[in-house]
């Protein structure tokens, strides 16, 4: 039987993995993270996080708007290849928008995270567009860089994810 220390809270799940509470919940729900309730607090085995930080059942847990997120972003890093400048100056506007929006909480968190990321200059951000981990989907979804892309180039984008196997969004 694990001990008490070798139970982690979903919190300190999310920190190891570097990701929210509520990944962390939700791969609980699917099933990709076991957990077990202590009281009424859901835990996870110290052990089972690092496995899963250390593999790619990770990705392989990607839910489909993580993964359109995803191909959404690299599109993206495409127009940081070609106009840094102008894409770095759209996400720092977006971005200060943001955080006067969500001063506090875990978006202000990620929101800080991108700001660390956009200062470190293009080769930084482009690393995280493309990246295939827990906290690459985290910081995607707290993005700065709505309205880089045209609209005729999103929607091409989310088409052909779909044509790839990519779920497209619930209807309302």
């Amino acid at each position: 039987m694990e001990s008490d220390r070798e139970l982690l809270t979903t919190g300190q799940a999310a920190a190891l993995l570097a990701c929210s509470r509520q990944h962390v919940v939700d791969l609980c729900e699917r099933g990709a993270l076991a957990s077990r309730t202590v009281g009424s607090h859901r835990r996870v085995a110290r052990a089972d996080v690092e496995a899963l930080a250390n593999s790619s059942a990770g990705t392989a847990a990607r839910r489909p708007e993580q993964t359109r997120s995803l191909w959404l972003h690299r599109a993206v890093a495409g127009r940081l290849a070609r106009d840094p400048e102008g894409v770095l100056l759209r996400a720092h506007r977006n971005l200060d928008r943001l955080e006067r929006t969500h001063p506090t909480g875990m978006s202000a968190r990620w929101l800080a995270r991108w700001r660390s990321l956009l200062d470190q200059g293009p080769e930084a951000v482009m690393r995280v567009l493309a990246a295939e981990s827990a906290e690459a989907d985290e910081l995607r979804q707290n993005s700065p860089f709505a309205g880089v892309l045209p609209d005729a180039e999103r929607l091409a984008v989310l088409r052909s994810a779909r044509r790839h196997g990519v779920q497209p969004a619930p209807s309302p």
